[in-house]
């Protein structure tokens, strides 16, 4: 810790010196606006003011700031892929901000569509931003989001090169950048880490609709100023703003499949914004809400000579329910506070039935008479939520521009019965030892045939055994704050920008999981114990294409409401609970030069992560002592860029990410679960250690 505080205290001093030493008078400030010819912010464009080739670049609603601007007369010139250049003169007073607006208009008379409406402008938008970013990244802006039908955030992700997707039950769940695994990719909101709404490090990104943020960047490489989390990247998803025109935007969509008898999805979304005030107050609201039937016929087979298969069915509902939204107030043209939030509601139930066909072979290959078969149901009903809340504002002090945020985000998995019942022979019927015979005749289909007279979905042939009843709570809240001053400057005749800054973010995280298991008062073989009393009306005659048959199903509501049924507590359990914290520290020094044709950033940033694992309880009931431990990661990064043309340029990148454990993996547990053949341990480690990589992208 002493080593941290000297090191965040140096940065600090250096803060505080910039300022005392650039708060010198004959400079001022140039702001204004780039848009196209009907009024829409263009974001990501490049401004440069001649002589000195100060750069800047626009913001998400178009507006730019140059700071420490030596008083005098410029050509300042504004340049957009897709739009004719615009140079016009302005000139900056000492201790004076002049204003100078931009209209753009598009590079070509022959065009017969608006550049910037619909999909053509976010794609406009997306070239730019990747043109005149410092580093590399992918941008998907919320137009090309919307033409596509991508009903969460990570549908939408996985349309970008270099990204793959972890897919859970057809829809995209975690994002993969770069062929890493997920938790080696970092997910920020307005560039700040976010909450998990798991145990695990990545952020289960369908929990978020598609409709809430104005864009999706992929860092592919980090700066000093950027988190320095994710060594495979770094995803940052940006809300929504209110422009200087009025926002209205009301979408609806739609569409069915025919399996399962027919599951249907829509979705609606809607944005107002609008700014009052002279301009000076913006408010911005959007919200989203999707149902998404889905069905699943699926054919789990071991290889059917080695012990038969599972016919199971999915049957999906999931709801997604989302708002965000930004008000903003301008003091001045170089200063303004602002307030986002985001919130995202995901209930992703379904249900599950499964008849599971178990054949034993002889030594020639042919099943004997010893097969047999059972049937389950299953519930699911999780709730996940992510929700995230950010104030902060941005100063321009004499020629420093001070930004500051502070934030709170939590991410949340709640299941009360995330819940299983069986049900088996029953002692008097013939499925106890069933002669299957092996049909290959369609060897991509391959079946389990029974003999005559024998019928493995016959509900009268079943009888409920017990079920198992599994609660989950796993919550993350995150406190943070920051804030950086960079400082303009003229070295030689290049224009350049020194940047310091810090931030700070304590992650609280639990868990708290048990498991519980039933079984009925009634001896096998009771009436009140067959499949029949448990009948649902979901059936599915179609499945699979008829290459396979589908027995009928059972309402689980009928099992949890039979009360003749007591739990075993030998086999109750609890789960790796456990409590732990985190506090991450962090620090950064930058500075960016223009040195004609070239671009250059380089950057250190000081990250210190300090852990307290307030002790775990296991599925054995044994609790582990607290442990506490800290480091500090160095992260140096660097970039070179060289013009070679207005619209083309190569880049070289150097930059040093890091990537923590899971936090289930860090928290200390021990569990001993003995088997018939053998026996399975686990062990949590305190003293893993992060992982590091040094990148370098050309």
């Amino acid at each position: 810790m002493t080593k941290t505080r000297a090191v965040l205290a140096a940065l600090f001093l250096a803060l505080f010196t910039l300022v005392s030493a650039y708060g010198q008078s004959g400079r001022g400030t140039l702001a204004g606006s780039v848009a196209d010819v009907l009024g829409g912010g263009l974001q990501g464009a490049k401004i440069t003011l001649d002589p000195g080739g100060i750069v800047a670049l626009s913001d998400s609603v178009g507006q730019f700031t140059l700071t420490g601007v030596a008083s005098g007369d410029y050509t300042l010139t504004v340049s957009y892929a897709g739009f004719t250049d615009n140079s016009k003169k302005v000139t900056v007073g000492a201790g004076q901000v002049t204003r100078a607006d931009v209209v753009l208009s598009i590079a070509s008379n022959k065009q017969d569509v608006q550049v910037y409406a619909g999909r053509q402008g976010g794609e406009v938008e997306a070239i730019n931003r990747t043109l005149t970013a410092d580093n590399i990244i992918n941008v998907l802006p919320a137009d090309v989001i919307k033409s596509l039908p991508n009903a969460n955030v990570a549908d939408a992700i996985g349309r970008l090169p270099s990204v793959t997707l972890e897919r859970d039950e057809g829809e995209g769940k975690y994002v993969q950048v770069r062929g890493t695994e997920p938790r080696l990719t970092n997910t920020t909101i307005d560039g700040v880490n976010i909450a998990s709404a798991e145990t695990v490090r990545q952020i289960k990104l369908d929990i978020i609709a598609a409709d809430l943020v104005e864009s999706v960047q992929i860092n592919k490489t980090l700066q000093a100023n950027m988190e320095g989390d994710g060594i495979g990247g770094s995803v940052d998803l940006r809300t929504k703003s209110a422009g200087d025109r009025p926002t209205v935007a009301l979408e609806s969509t739609g569409g069915y499949t025919s399996i399962m008898g027919g599951r249907p999805a829509y979705q609606f979304d809607g944005t107002l914004g609008k700014r009052f005030a002279e301009g000076k107050l913006g408010m911005l609201f959007g919200g989203s809400y999707d149902w998404n039937g889905r069905g699943i016929n699926d054919v789990e087979p071991a290889p059917v000579a080695l012990g038969g298969y599972d016919e199971r069915d999915y049957q999906y509902y999931r709801q997604r329910l989302g708002f965000a939204g930004t008000v903003d107030y301008r003091f001045s043209e170089t200063s303004n506070v602002y307030l986002k939030g985001l919130y995202s509601l995901f209930h992703n139930y379904g249900n599950r039935w499964d008849y599971n066909l178990g054949a034993t072979f002889t030594p020639t290959g042919q099943p004997d008479a010893n097969g047999s078969t059972s049937f389950g149901a299953e519930i699911r009903r999780p709730v996940q939520d992510i929700g995230s809340l950010q104030v902060g504002g941005r100063h321009v002090i004499s020629r420093s521009l001070l930004a500051w945020d502070a934030e709170s985000s939590v991410g949340r998995t709640k299941d009360n019965g995330y819940s299983d019942a069986s049900f088996a022979p029953a002692s008097t019927s013939n499925l106890n030892a069933i002669q299957f015979g092996l049909d290959n005749t369609n060897p991509l289909v391959p079946k389990l045939t029974t003999p005559q007279g024998v019928n493995i979905f016959d509900p009268k042939q079943y009888e409920y055994t017990g079920q198992r009843i599994n609660n989950y709570y796993n919550p993350e809240v995150d406190l943070g704050f920051g804030g950086s001053l960079a400082t303009s400057y003229t070295a030689a005749g290049h224009s350049g920008m020194f940047e310091v800054g810090g931030r700070f973010r304590n992650v609280h995280k639990f868990a708290n999981q048990d498991t519980h298991y039933y079984v009925p008062t009634a001896a096998s073989g009771s009436p009140t114990l067959s499949m029949t009393n448990f009948l649902g009306g979901f059936t599915d005659p179609n499945y699979y294409g008829n290459s396979y048959t589908f027995g009928p199903t059972v309402d689980y509501d009928k099992v949890t409401a039979l009360t003749a049924q007591v739990e075993n507590k030998k086999k109750a359990k609890l789960g790796n609970n456990f409590n732990f914290i985190e506090k991450v520290e962090a620090g950064y020094v930058m500075n960016t030069i223009n040195l004609a044709k070239f671009r250059i950033v380089a950057g250190l940033r000081f990250e210190n992560t300090s852990e307290d694992d307030a002790g775990n309880t296991a599925a054995s009931s044994t609790v582990v002592s607290t442990t506490k431990g800290s480091y500090l990661d160095v992260l140096p990064s660097a970039s070179v860029r060289y013009t070679l043309t207005p619209e083309s340029g190569i880049r070289l990148v150097y930059g040093r990410g890091v990537s923590r454990p899971n936090f289930s993996d860090l928290v200390s547990f021990a569990t001993v679960s003995p088997g018939g053949v053998r026996t399975l341990s686990s062990i949590g480690n305190p003293n893993l250690k992060a992982e590091h990589a040094d990148n370098v992208d050309l």
